[in-house]
């Protein structure tokens, strides 16, 4: 008898032990988000995929990729809400929503607003920045981002505009508002937006713009920073246009041991997104 309940106790210990095998398996098999892509073009889509893939193959880190392409109806993703400390690249917001509220009052932006807004864009002049945010308030910008249907973004408090969170999705619709007509933004605002991220001195023209082409317009925004937790943050959003194409690229990253870590990270990434777009 007691051996029997010795046997049957052995049973359920290891019905237990393959029952917890099985449940962990699942988590333990899980493997890192992999890129999606959709396009009308036909190939494209799984080139990128490859290719974005591949270019991230080696790269540690935790990074997140979105880029759209109007003309062929092109969208990659990975990581698309995941969200990450915004550095710089929330000046772009800052700019959007002073633009956005100057128009809700039906005025031009002053001299000063325009000084500040010149430098927090072109020059990434922190002071500039910290001076709209403050001017603007808590309540504009969260306006701003709620016309814009940037959900998943969260603005930093206590005035750490730094430390806002953002997500490739809510980059990716910022970008796509900056770049045609809309309800959001006027016209001249968009110009404007547009105008300022395309005179970025030349010393912060790394990232998305890496590797476009000769005939490529580009403008954009990166933001870089470094804290205890995932290293640093080394952010690159940009637009693009020309060669027959009129997209959009994010790239989101942190957890890079140095900031040129980071660096190349996106620039691998927008590298190779340019070259497919071109042969396509």
């Amino acid at each position: 008898m007691t051996r029997g309940i010795a046997r049957h106790a052995k049973w359920i210990a290891a019905g237990a032990l393959a029952a917890c095998v099985a449940a962990a398996t699942p988590a333990a098999a899980a493997t890192a988000p992999a890129v999606s892509c959709t396009s009308a073009k036909a190939g494209l889509a799984d080139k990128l995929k490859r290719d974005i893939t591949s270019a991230l193959s080696n790269r540690s880190g935790t990074i997140a990729v979105g880029l759209y392409d109007r003309t062929t109806k092109t969208t990659c993703t990975l990581r698309s809400s995941t969200a990450y400390d915004s550095a710089s690249v929330v000046k772009v917001t800052v700019l959007a929503t002073l633009l956005w509220d100057a128009k809700k009052h039906n005025r031009y932006l002053t001299d000063r607003e325009s000084t500040l807004a010149k430098a927090m864009i072109t020059k990434s002049d922190n002071d500039a920045t910290s001076k709209l945010w403050r001017q603007l308030g808590l309540t504009k910008i969260k306006g701003f981002l709620t016309a814009a249907g940037m959900t998943q973004t969260k603005p930093g408090a206590n005035g750490y505009w730094g430390l806002t969170q953002i997500t490739v999705t809510d980059e990716q619709k910022l970008l796509k508002l900056i770049t045609a007509k809309n309800t959001v933004l006027s016209d001249n605002a968009r110009a404007y937006i547009l105008k300022l991220m395309g005179q970025v001195i030349s010393s912060q023209r790394w990232g998305t713009p890496y590797g476009a082409g000769s005939g490529i317009s580009w403008h954009v925004k990166n933001g870089w920073l470094q804290r205890s937790t995932h290293g640093w943050r080394v952010h690159s959003v940009g637009t693009f246009k020309g060669g027959g194409h009129d997209y959009m690229i994010t790239v989101l990253t942190h957890g890079n041991g140095t900031m040129n870590y980071g660096i190349t990270t996106i620039q691998g990434v927008a590298k190779v997104i340019h070259r497919d777009l071109a042969a396509s």
